[in-house]
């Protein structure tokens, strides 16, 4: 095969060199940043490496949070309890990264303030959401980047271009994986539950009482989150439906179960298994061994191509195999920072973001349709029939 310099980008994972754009110090941008837990740190520090930016306020139910990030901006932001105050204020954007059941409102409010939004994942917590989210977008004037990072990262970028020029052949089975361990006695802040309005925190959700699980495990309950099909899978099957060109499947199947941590609404350890138009995406995973982390295969007629966020190979058929993979890629850097980049570039440009809200509308939707067929028996046909 002869090499061309696209081809030798996409082997060296250098694209993100030629593409990079350097911001000035004349492009600062003022943001605002709502919920201010473990997530807004990864992607301020993307932000640190993406362009120039202050923060010019924050919110958080959490005082020590909201300190957090006044400490991070050199004393400059103001702190606050509601985020409605966060967009009275003069400033370009919010990043918004709270507990799910707050992302619609709190998005939908920044719009109507005219603030743009990064909005991280999912960016729903039910079905019915997604129209309401797109509806508010779409009858905007402002930019909403959903926090699907490997919409920006090049080599999920180069993985994508080659299996869209056909380079596996035909892609029938998609297959997706996630295993974390939540067993991991992973250091945590105790929390100061005088310092915590819980009220506030709970917004929409039924009221209860509070505890530190849930306080630092919500994804794992129905009230705030969405388990491992919203939280994990979500970011998966955005690749699928990207690359595959589809986006909404028209059966789900769901074989969960809580094995290992019963105080947990949502189920532990899952497999489930999705049917597209001309092709097939199955997903599974476990919150208590974390030995192979994430990724996809895209197996196709001529190749294979696997991917994580480290990289990915291409496996092709009629190669034997002491000779493959034929074509391996590294990732160049965390693709939070390149997504934040586009997101502060299509702030100033006014184009359309790497991450439109109807990528994380139909990623959300995958795993609710998921997680639909486990609570309906473990199969369900979509759209639902009336």
């Amino acid at each position: 095969m002869t090499t061309t310099r696209r081809s030798f980008l996409i082997a060296s994972g250098l694209t993100a060199l030629a593409s990079t754009r350097v911001f000035g110090a004349n492009d600062r941008l003022r943001l605002g940043v709502i919920g201010a837990g473990e997530r807004v740190k990864g992607l301020l520090h993307a932000a640190d490496n993406a362009g120039a930016y202050e923060i010019v306020a924050v919110s958080d139910v959490y005082g020590p949070r909201r300190d957090a990030i006044k400490d991070r901006s050199n004393g400059l932001a103001t702190t606050h309890l509601d985020y409605r105050e966060v967009l009275a204020k003069d400033i370009d954007a919010v990043i918004i990264a709270s507990p799910d059941h707050w992302h619609v409102a709190m998005a939908v409010d920044a719009l109507k303030a005219g603030k743009d939004v990064y909005l991280e994942k999912p960016v729903t917590h039910t079905l019915e959401e997604g129209a309401v989210l797109t509806r508010a977008v779409r009858s905007s004037k402002q930019v909403l980047q959903c926090g699907m990072q490997q919409r920006s990262w090049t080599h999920f970028r180069d993985a994508v271009d080659l299996i869209q020029a056909g380079s596996l052949g035909r892609v029938v089975q998609v297959r997706t994986y996630w295993w974390q361990n939540y067993q991991r006695d992973w250091p945590k802040t105790p929390i100061d539950p005088q310092a915590l309005d819980w009220k506030l925190w709970l917004g929409s959700a039924p009221d209860q009482p509070y505890t530190e699980e849930k306080f630092f495990h919500w994804r794992w309950f129905w009230n705030f989150g969405g388990g491992a099909m919203t939280d994990l899978f979500t970011h998966w099957i955005d690749v699928a439906h990207w690359a595959m060109k589809a986006d909404q499947p028209h059966q789900a199947q769901m074989l969960a179960d809580k094995y290992v941590f019963d105080a947990w609404d949502c189920p532990d350890t899952i497999q489930a298994a999705f049917r597209y138009p001309g092709f097939d995406v199955f997903y599974e995973g476990m919150m208590s061994s974390s030995i192979d982390d994430g990724g996809l295969e895209f197996r196709g007629t001529d190749a294979t191509l696997k991917i994580t966020r480290s990289g990915f190979t291409v496996y092709r058929e009629d190669v034997p195999r002491d000779q493959n993979p034929v074509l391996s890629a590294k990732s160049y850097r965390d693709g939070t920072i390149d997504h934040v980049a586009n997101f502060f570039e299509c702030i100033k440009s006014r184009k359309e973001p790497n991450a439109p809200v109807e990528t994380g509308v139909a990623a959300a939707r995958a795993g609710h349709i998921g997680n639909l067929a486990n609570k309906r028996g473990g199969q369900v046909t979509w759209p639902l029939k009336a």
